[in-house]
């Protein structure tokens, strides 16, 4: 988790928009060499706060720091160019002027000769762009060749923090999450501390340590990709962040809730009554198919994913749930459909 001394350090920063109120006391720490991911729908104030941090938004409260010092306060705001802070944006701002290895070079022409040289090869071979290819146009690549141009740009000049806005947005969704993986073996290789902006839990996923979920200008839940997916804790983050169903829950005790599954025990919140009736988070995953179970469920529907089924299922009690299925095991829709319930989370809403 982030520590007392982050390389960058946003506080309750607010920031608005011809009037609109964007961020409301936001709040995020990153440590040196950390990948975080900024996951939320649009609106949410995701890329306000990128711009922010790199100088392109001005805030109206609150302070961000990058290695203790202060970059931005309501009254003073360091110039973007003097940050330190690369940044990818969403359209890749690629020069079309200006070759391959003259784009890459833009931020470091200044320095000397030999070193532009070897930093810009060095970049360009990190993020596989052939030689045969320093010379050509943006235009003569390929999407994905140009999403690793405008990468290769933004690793030249050393960043202390790389921020990247919505980079994969324009790919097929393949491309997409291959170079996903790709940037971040890279990011990893450079020792790069990197914050990344989108509203697709799969790139988030794929690329961060930490994954922060924005709501209204705020970050909710700030946590490992693992726990956010596992155990969300506001019913906009369950909902938001992967598939899955609430289905009603009675509190037995402090440590026992009755389901349609049976009664299932874990750890509950006190502030939960005994007798009261909740929300239960079900994911597909949490439903593993089984023939011989005494719970079924009747199809309702079904959608073919390659190497496995996402069954629609109704449970005896009207309410349904999600499933995933190994795709040699093809029900049809209206059949009974043996299930099981393995959580190792309870994760419960009020009603």
């Amino acid at each position: 988790m982030p520590n007392d001394k982050p390389l960058l350090d946003v506080k309750n920063v607010s920031a608005s928009h011809m009037g609109l109120d964007i961020l409301e006391r936001a709040n995020l720490q990153v440590n040196a060499h950390d990948i975080v991911c900024l996951l939320g729908p649009s609106g949410c104030g995701k890329t306000t706060l990128l711009r922010s941090i790199a100088g392109l938004h001005n805030i109206d409260q609150g302070s961000i720091k990058v290695e203790g010092k202060v970059i931005s306060t309501s009254q003073n705001s360091l110039a973007p160019e003097a940050r330190n802070i690369g940044m990818m944006f969403q359209d890749l701002a690629l020069f079309p002027h200006l070759t391959i290895f003259d784009n890459v070079a833009y931020g470091i022409r200044k320095l000397q000769k030999t070193y532009v040289q070897q930093q810009v090869k060095h970049v360009l071979d990190l993020v596989e762009i052939d030689s045969k290819h320093h010379r050509k146009y943006p235009h003569e690549l390929s999407g994905g060749q140009q999403q690793r141009v405008a990468l290769a740009r933004a690793l030249s000049p050393k960043p202390s923090i790389l921020l990247l806005d919505e980079p994969f947005s324009s790919l097929d969704p393949d491309l997409r999450e291959q170079l996903a993986t790709q940037v971040r073996d890279i990011l990893k290789q450079e020792k790069m501390t990197a914050v990344l902006v989108t509203h697709d839990q799969h790139e988030a996923f794929a690329v961060a340590d930490w994954v922060g979920v924005m709501e209204n200008g705020k970050i909710v839940q700030f946590d490992t990709p693992y726990n956010i997916y596992h155990e969300p804790i506001s019913r906009f983050v369950a909902d938001f962040v992967g598939l899955g169903n609430l289905i009603p829950a009675t509190i037995l005790d402090n440590n026992t809730i009755e389901t349609v599954f049976g009664n299932l025990n874990g750890p509950i919140d006190p502030a939960f009554k005994k007798g009261e009736v909740v929300d239960l988070l079900v994911r597909p995953d949490d439903i593993p198919h089984d023939d011989t179970s005494q719970v079924t469920a009747i199809v309702e529907g079904k959608r073919f994913l390659g190497a496995e089924f996402l069954y629609t299922l109704r449970l005896p009690n009207g309410h349904s749930v999600l499933c995933y299925a190994p795709s040699h095991h093809d029900h049809e829709i209206g059949k009974p459909l043996g299930i099981g319930l393995d959580l190792e989370h309870l994760v419960l809403f009020p009603r």
